[in-house]
């Protein structure tokens, strides 16, 4: 009868000692956001974006007309080759070949500063994202968030890119 008795008690302990280890182990809760979206929707985000496409318009404007011009130059060195001696054609042709090169110089100048002017708007939204995300996550109990593109499929229910995008807006006002 004891040892009955013991072999219950010992059973209903390590049942009751399993289930709680599982409980207290359960899966993590998962969320997910799509920070692309975070940065077009966001307040913040449509700033910064504005502020990069009107520089790159400039840019685009002088870049268009330089090309313009080289390729004004090179046609004139196409129908004028002919009538010039040869260190004439030399001379142009190295004309338009520091020509071409400035020109490869100033588009290589006008993307590393669209890259500093996108590091300089966007590095300050990200840091921000980073403390948001995880203030969400914490107010909705999730214990990982992850970016939408590391997801193959996920729910609607765990999407947190509204609630970040709100929480965004409401602290980079």
């Amino acid at each position: 009868m004891k040892r009955t008795s013991a072999l219950i008690f010992s059973s209903v302990f390590l049942f009751l000692t399993i289930f709680t280890v599982v409980s207290a182990s359960a899966a993590p809760s998962v969320g997910v956001v799509n920070l692309q979206q975070v940065l077009d929707k966001s307040r913040a985000g449509i700033a910064a974006k504005k502020k990069m496409e009107a520089k790159m318009k400039e840019f685009k404007a002088s870049l268009d007309k330089e090309k313009e011009e080289v390729l004004a130059f090179q046609k004139e060195l196409q129908k004028k080759a002919d009538a010039w001696n040869e260190a004439t054609k030399k001379e142009k042709a190295l004309e338009l070949q520091r020509k071409k090169r400035d020109f490869r110089v100033k588009q290589d100048d006008a993307n590393l500063e669209m890259r500093n002017l996108q590091e300089k708007h966007l590095a300050p939204i990200m840091k921000e994202l980073e403390s948001i995300v995880e203030q969400v996550a914490k107010a909705k109990g999730i214990s990982v968030i992850m970016p939408n593109t590391a997801v193959l499929y996920f729910d609607k229910n765990v999407d947190m890119t509204k609630e970040v995008t709100a929480a965004l807006n409401k602290k980079m006002k």
